[in-house]
């Protein structure tokens, strides 16, 4: 298959605020969230990011998705730079975060439309969107109730279809069972395995062993904001679980599990 994104060691360095200072327990004044991150992820494949809250996934779904930039390094998103061409980028991908956070005063149905707009949809191509991905994911029926009255699980629902109201070719997702009921989540999961079906490209970033294991073709350990290891699930797994693959690397990164 061919390579559909490429990160060539992207680089992200934050300043760190007194408080922040306090809180990790350290005298530097900077963080590096991503240290020369790379990897490569195929066409057709669902390529996931796994690594411990803190450990840099999140600043390289955002570099990719051009939310932010790299400090240094680059990346491709189906031949296109997110440095010289961020906005053909956007036109090509879609970006779901958990921290995504809905207008409480808008209902589904405006905001479908709104989105719509802003990615030049057709009101045909629109109306035939809205139609399948609301009754999909159950939306339909609060299509006219405000954000503000519906269930995190709902919300949710709503985040992932208006990401994919352009139905992208590059699906990009951040911790995207963060927090969700069991059958939200399923609805989720169920739709990657469906995107992926269809020939969609998938990365999402996750701390979750099983959903890796279930879903992804191939994988990124990210420790400390480095890449630590890359391949795939099946090799990965051919003599040890992933969890176990991944505390070994932990251990080795940090001296011992304990800190």
């Amino acid at each position: 298959m061919s390579v559909i994104l490429k990160a060539d060691e992207l680089t992200k360095t934050f300043r760190l605020s007194s408080k922040q200072q306090k809180l990790q327990k350290t005298k530097e004044k900077t963080i590096t969230a991503a240290n020369k991150i790379s990897f490569e992820a195929h066409e057709g494949e669902i390529y996931g990011l796994l690594g411990p809250n803190g450990a840099g996934k999140t600043t390289t779904l955002r570099m990719l998705a051009t939310l932010i930039k790299p400090d240094s390094g680059d990346a491709t998103v189906d031949g296109l730079s997110i440095i010289s061409d961020p906005e053909g980028v956007r036109s090509k991908i879609g970006f779901l975060t958990s921290e995504l956070k809905l207008e409480d005063f808008f209902t589904p149905n405006y905001l479908f439309d709104f989105f719509a707009k802003i990615h030049h949809l057709d009101n045909e191509t629109r109306d035939r969107r809205k139609k399948e991905l609301f009754e999909k994911f159950g939306i339909d029926k609060f299509a006219e109730v405000k954000v503000s009255n519906h269930s995190t699980g709902m919300k949710q629902r709503t985040s992932l279809v208006i990401s994919v109201i352009h139905d992208p070719n590059i699906v990009i997702f951040d911790e995207p069972t963060n927090g969700l009921d069991v059958i939200t989540a399923k609805v989720v999961t169920d739709f990657l395995a469906e995107q992926k079906a269809q020939g969609k490209s998938i990365i999402l970033s996750t701390h979750i062993f099983s959903l890796v294991e279930k879903l992804c073709d191939r994988a990124g350990i990210i420790i400390d904001g480095k890449m630590v290891l890359c391949d795939t699930i099946e090799n990965m797994t051919s003599e040890k679980s992933l969890e176990d693959v991944f505390f070994d690397l932990y251990a080795e990164a940090k001296g011992g599990i304990e800190e």
